[in-house]
């Protein structure tokens, strides 16, 4: 069995949510020159990722490969190969299809945003080397800088803001935002905040299956881009 190198944070640099964005953007475009066709949703990360960038991926069973029992994904920056657990193979476990294309995303991200910091830092060159230790074990309880970083990034590509603002618009008729306060709550958890969660994916779930996420994703992309607001500022007239 493997033993999986995890990444310290010094080797990753801060990188803000604006610069993110540009090489998420980037990424769609270069996608959408290749085609000669504008992006559509949901964006087709496999097609991205096999045709586009030349990397191989594949569902493997990487808790018993790697050791880790909450291991979701890992990449090989040398053998240009990524692997999802197979945990996340919703043509196994359908509800996981969200999860699974977000993974393989947020392994994009690594290698767009990490691979050549890493290649210029003579301590990581073995990351390098085929059929080497992977050089980003992706787990769901750790989230270290360069995880938070790949989670953004992912979630950039899958939802770009201008496609979500249009889907936004055709489902709901406006491009007003929605109060959370106004969505229905049942009590759940027992906990107020858990439970607006709750509600708050339930409500966005058309717009997650319109880009084949999950619920959770696109309930926090919505809040990001300010359509799901806490209060709603009164119009100027």
């Amino acid at each position: 069995m493997a033993r999986a190198r995890t990444v310290s944070k010094d080797k990753v640099p801060f990188l803000p949510d604006e610069r993110i964005e540009d090489e998420a953007k980037l990424l769609l475009d270069e996608w959408a020159e290749k085609q000669s066709d504008p992006i559509t949703v949901p964006v087709p990360i496999e097609d991205i990722i096999e045709l586009h960038l030349g990397l191989e991926f594949s569902i493997s069973d990487l808790k018993t490969e790697l050791g880790h029992s909450d291991v979701l994904g890992a990449i090989w920056f040398g053998d240009r190969r990524i692997k999802v657990d197979e945990s996340l193979d919703f043509n196994q476990y359908p509800r996981m299809r969200g999860r699974y294309f977000f993974t393989l995303a947020h392994e994009v991200g690594h290698w767009r945003l990490h691979r050549q910091h890493l290649a210029e830092d003579p301590n990581a060159l073995r990351l390098f080397d085929k059929d080497g230790e992977p050089a980003f074990v992706c787990r769901s309880t750790e989230k270290p800088r360069e995880e938070w970083q790949a989670d953004t990034f992912a979630s950039l590509v899958l939802m770009p803001k201008q496609l979500v603002r249009d889907a936004w618009c055709d489902w709901r008729g406006t491009d007003d935002p929605v109060r959370i306060g106004d969505l229905p709550v049942c009590d759940f958890h027992g906990k107020i905040e858990a439970d607006q969660n709750m509600a708050m994916e339930r409500f966005c779930k058309p717009m997650a299956e319109r880009f084949e996420v999950s619920a959770q994703a696109m309930r926090i992309r919505l809040q990001k881009l300010g359509l799901m607001v806490e209060e709603i500022e009164p119009k100027l007239f």
